[in-house]
């Protein structure tokens, strides 16, 4: 396998490790990057960026479906830092429609954690053309009723959280947070990552192979939590390739990078805010995404899992990293980023072959775990 790029020596484990993955054919094509007090260390991809052959590129991006999660949070983040918004406030301080169906007590931080009670679509989408229109699904979600107590423990917003997210940015600062994000964050750090594509962009879009099967066909009591979320939005893995899709403001599952990208603007945060004279937060408004929500049993995901703010916590279910000062989040079929404030460091995993378990797989982790051994030589 032919892999281009570079990597600085010490971190050849990381490579190794990419290398890896290809040898044993879990790959078609994929991107790593990894960085140290800002500094890029590791920037390397291979493979192809489609079924057909086509070669993966410096350049190319895919969508990194929950791993747009990240960039979303980041932006909560960034308005709670300056002021704009407070998470310990209900939601309808903000928007007001909101408070609608037994709501008023759903706080800014619950949507943060995934406790608001709003994991799915109530009710459930028709199909996923129905995510391409903001003002319709946003009413939607202000409409429902909590499927349970807010802030009584996690159950994962796998699509509605960006949109609950997205609301408030835009109420709050009168933005689409596609366009916050690429104003505040993505253009003043020059990271090749966007929530909604731009048309002049589609070229350098990589192909997602999709699983056998989606979250849609989830298994289980069809009344419970789990299979609601997962039912509620009908996707395939196949909506990436639609024009539609990559136009959408998606911010739970839509976002458009590489794994350069997402590196750099996670740098920002392992280094404490600011990276190369950019400062997106200060210190201590990077800190909040530490500061534990929820721990326990995740409703939809089925497994014991600490929420932060914005960003899981690592912990025996995620052994991600020996330092205690890392979040992390990653996206179904595989991409994967991890932000560890104690080493300064930030790794991002990018693919296009998806995986079938929603929570990623070895590849990613395998990459991770490689970057904390080059660490310790």
């Amino acid at each position: 396998m032919d892999i281009q790029g570079f990597c600085d020596p010490r971190f050849e484990s990381v490579r190794q490790a990419f290398l890896a993955n290809f040898d044993g054919g879990n790959e078609v094509g994929a991107s790593v990057a990894v960085t140290l007090d800002g500094v890029p260390v590791v920037d390397l991809w291979a493979g192809d960026a489609d079924s057909n052959g086509r070669p993966w590129q410096e350049d190319t991006i895919v969508n990194v479906y929950s791993t747009t999660k990240t960039m979303a949070g980041t932006c909560m983040l960034m308005l709670a830092d300056r002021g704009s918004l407070e998470f310990d406030a209900p939601v309808a301080t903000y928007w007001p429609e909101f408070a609608a169906n037994g709501k008023q007590g759903v706080l800014v931080k619950h949507v943060m954690s995934h406790s608001a009670g709003l994991s799915g679509f109530d009710p459930p989408l028709e199909t996923a053309d129905d995510l391409y229109d903001w003002d319709a699904i946003v009413s939607r979600l202000a409409a429902q009723a909590p499927w349970w107590s807010p802030g009584e423990g996690s159950g994962y917003h796998a699509v509605t959280q960006g949109f609950l997210q997205g609301e408030i940015v835009r109420r709050v600062t009168g933005k689409s947070i596609g366009t916050f994000f690429r104003e505040e964050v993505a253009e003043p750090l020059g990271a090749d990552f966007h929530i909604g594509l731009d048309p002049a962009h589609d070229g350098r879009v990589g192909e997602l192979i999709p699983p056998g099967s989606g979250p849609n066909s989830a298994q289980g009591d069809p009344d419970s939590i789990g299979v609601r979320t997962m039912t509620s939005c009908p996707i395939t893995g196949k909506e990436p390739r639609t024009s539609a899709w990559r136009r959408a403001e998606i911010p739970a599952a839509g976002g458009q990078g590489n794994a350069r990208s997402v590196a750099r603007v996670h740098s920002a945060l392992a280094c404490g805010g600011e990276v190369d004279g950019v400062r997106l937060l200060s210190e201590a408004g990077v800190a909040r995404a530490l500061e534990e929500q929820t721990q326990g049993k995740d409703r939809v995901l089925g497994v014991p899992i600490r929420f932060g703010m914005g960003f899981g916590l690592v912990g025996p279910t995620f052994p991600l990293s020996p330092n205690p000062r890392t979040f992390f989040w990653g996206g179904w079929g595989g991409s994967l980023a991890v932000i560890d404030l104690d080493a300064r460091m930030s790794v991002a995993y990018v693919m296009n072959k998806m995986a079938a378990n929603i929570m990623g797989d070895v590849r990613g982790g395998s990459i991770v775990l490689s970057a904390y051994k080059a660490l310790e030589a």
